[in-house]
């Protein structure tokens, strides 16, 4: 394998959790105090930055392992290929060696085209199921980076929120400040 090797339990389907981080970081922000008068919540920022930085440390092994299966089905396509062009090299070699007999000519042929016949399946079927994995991985990869993309959204709504509540605040004559200024 060239480039950075996927461990062999890779196959096994051991991912990084990365859906465990971003549970963890959905917890923190649902969980966290919210402040008196409005929709904004106080947050352990360290734990947040700290969520965010594994998750960002996190996606790349991810994306490693997604590069990993498409360089696996490529050199399965390629074996399979392999064992087609093979297969059809022993047929033909061996429709070769029984043209000499007519009747057997016959049931050479029919040899030949079953046995490539049967190596096209053969590399259909894994094409067909490597892709499926490809696909699979591929979808929850996907899964994972929306969760993380609406958690951050969320994230950023709340700050907006907040300041959005602190500058109107700010601007109100008549809020909470106000009264003591009379005093």
């Amino acid at each position: 394998m060239s480039g950075t090797q996927v461990p062999e339990d890779a196959a096994v389907d051991v991912p990084v959790d990365v859906a465990g981080l971003l549970d963890a970081l959905e917890r923190a922000i649902g969980e966290a105090r919210t402040m008196p008068l409005s929709t904004s919540a106080v947050v352990n920022r360290a734990e947040l930055l700290a969520l965010l930085r594994q998750l960002r440390g996190d996606l790349p092994d991810e994306l490693e392992r997604a590069r990993w299966v498409v360089r696996e089905e490529d050199r399965i396509l390629e074996h399979a290929r392999t064992d087609a062009e093979e297969l059809r090299d022993e047929a033909r070699q061996e429709q070769a060696r029984l043209v000499a007999e007519e009747a057997v000519v016959r049931a050479a042929q029919e040899e030949a085209d079953r046995i490539v016949d049967a190596a096209q399946d053969t590399a259909r079927q894994m094409r067909l199921e490597a892709e499926d994995y490809v696909d699979a991985k591929l979808a929850n990869f996907e899964v994972v980076l929306h969760k993380t993309l609406t958690a951050v959204e969320r994230g950023r709504e709340r700050l907006r929120g907040r300041l959005d509540v602190d500058a109107l605040a700010d601007d109100d004559p008549d809020g909470p400040g106000a009264a003591d200024d009379e005093d």
